[in-house]
């Protein structure tokens, strides 16, 4: 995409809060992109961004190995916000001093703006801030000076108006600071002359050329699963190409009930785009046979897609491309794209990859976030009810069987879902729920029923509200709905005696068990 012009890079330390502060952005209408500490200045002179954002961290700053970049960023005439370590670690380098704070400083806190002419303009003199650190500047370098004080930090704010660079000790992008946004607005808007320009049509339109341009007359098969982003890609793609894409749907064995029909019926009657219907249900449950770990699981399946695929692409006269509905939180989670953070699972379609492909990839979402992927299917003019569908992971309901996969507990799993999925929408949450679903847990346990005892299966059921997935909180469904999932499921699903409710937020857990 052509958005070097105007777009904001912002380099990575490890917070858990570095995705939020790229959305946040994004929400401007200014394009935002990730990059870890290492890749910083190859990055900065690849695309001349507009400005950088250094993002916060767990790390010290004069800690040995801690996280850093050079300091010649500093002086490349590009505006630079630094935001708590990245704060910490602009004072370190450009001379000043960093030391731990008498008190750590965790949650809200009242910041007294002292200027309110360029970063606070329009949001001071007073507002409540989210603070999460345990070091603080003690000095700041030759040039900077004070705009904004807490109790805790003298200095929760300086600036080198100069030269552009900013800093602060706490968080503009959470909900719990108070006029953030208008913050972060001020710094792209006001001090970085950023334009808001990016939006989803400019992105459809841009897209569709550079897909144009990379497949140059030939063919591309669509990995499609019938999932919002393989639709979404799958119909973007094919605006620019139109029949030259091969959709391609494989049935793995891993669906929900009654799955391949409806994508099958999706697919041909509502996008009315060609599909081929592959079942290599026997090829995967043979290869996961006896496989216990979920990141062996993700790479079997993974190669397996990529061996089916270019089994269709040379049965088709040697097809070179491959379309995936990869996301940017794909990217972020499989392979640390995000730096200093550690990786956390395997995706399918990234890590799970085989090292050598005769296919070259096409991701055209892969730096889009879950709710801009249905932004621009609204573009498309893809219908709601594809748009809207729950997310389901690529490697199906393997990693959502705790243990081993086989036939039996397959059926087992699809049978307790597919009653979660009827009662959630017989209580009418579908809509307010981001992904709910059923877990076998690899537990027995005791029970009775009709006077007899049972020594069998556990299914846990996960329900949680998000916007994109970065984060979720466990949904509050109602009792009523609780001791009917239980009820239903225990009574209907031969093996299980026992239904339990997960109420983990991520983080610290994330969505999926495995």
């Amino acid at each position: 995409m052509n958005t070097n012009s105007n777009r904001v890079l912002i380099i990575d330390f490890g917070s858990q809060y570095t995705q939020l502060i790229a959305r946040r952005i994004r929400e401007s209408s200014v394009y935002s992109e990730i990059v870890p500490p290492d890749r910083a200045e190859e990055k900065i002179k690849e695309s001349r961004p507009k400005s950088i954002i250094l993002s916060g961290g767990p790390a010290s700053v004069y800690e040995a190995g801690a996280p850093a970049i050079s300091r010649e960023i500093f002086n490349l005439d590009i505006p630079v916000l630094g935001i708590c370590y990245g704060m910490q670690l602009m004072a370190h380098l450009l001379g000043g001093a960093v030391a731990k704070a008498p008190r750590r400083e965790y949650g809200k806190a009242g910041l007294i703006a002292d200027d309110s002419s360029d970063l606070f303009k329009g949001v001071g003199p007073e507002l409540t801030v989210w603070m999460s650190h345990g070091d603080r500047v003690e000095k700041m370098p030759p040039g900077f000076r004070k705009i904004a004080h807490t109790e805790n930090s003298p200095v929760a704010a300086m600036r080198d108006k100069k030269r552009r660079l900013y800093a602060i000790q706490f968080h503009p992008e959470v909900v719990h600071t108070k006029h953030g946004i208008e913050i972060i607005k001020n710094f792209l808007y006001q001090i970085s002359d950023c334009l808001p320009t990016w939006s989803m049509r400019r992105f459809m339109e841009e897209s569709t050329e550079e897909i144009r341009n990379i497949t140059v007359g030939e063919k591309v098969i669509s990995a499609l699963s019938g999932g919002v982003d393989s639709s979404v890609a799958t119909t973007l793609v094919h605006r620019a190409i139109g029949n030259r894409l091969i959709c391609v749907f494989v049935n793995n064995g891993l669906l929900r009930k009654d799955e391949a029909k409806d994508v099958v019926g999706l697919f041909k009657n509502d996008l009315r785009l060609p599909l081929r219907y592959r079942d290599a249900t026997a090829i995967f449950l043979r290869k996961l046979k006896g496989v216990i770990d979920p990141e062996k699981k993700r790479r079997i399946i993974g190669r397996e897609f990529i061996t089916v695929f270019e089994d269709e692409a040379k049965r088709n006269g040697g097809i070179r491309f491959l379309l995936q509905g990869t996301l940017y939180p794909d990217v972020i989670e499989s392979i640390s794209y995000k730096g200093p953070s550690a990786t956390i699972k395997t995706h399918h379609n990234v890590g799970g990859l085989p090292k050598k492909m005769r296919l070259k990839l096409i991701e055209p979402l892969k730096m889009l976030f879950k709710d801009e992927v249905r932004e621009l299917g609204k573009e498309l003019g893809i219908p709601k009810k594809i748009l809207f569908r729950q997310p389901f992971p690529g490697p199906g309901l393997a990693i959502r069987i705790i243990g081993d996969v086989t036939k039996r507990r397959l059926d087992m799993l699809r049978g307790a879902d597919a009653i979660v999925t009827e009662e959630i929408d017989r209580f009418g949450l579908s809509k307010e729920i981001w992904q709910s679903f059923a877990i076998l847990v690899p537990i027995k346990t005791v029970g009775v029923m009709g006077d007899e005892r049972t020594y069998e299966q556990v299914i846990a059921i996960r329900a949680v509200t998000s916007v994109d997935g970065m984060t979720a909180d466990w949904a509050r469904l109602p009792d009523p709905l609780l001791e009917r999932l239980s009820n239903r499921i225990i009574n209907e699903v031969k093996g299980i005696n026992r239904v339990v409710y997960d109420i983990s937020s991520k983080p610290p857990s994330t969505i999926e068990w495995e």
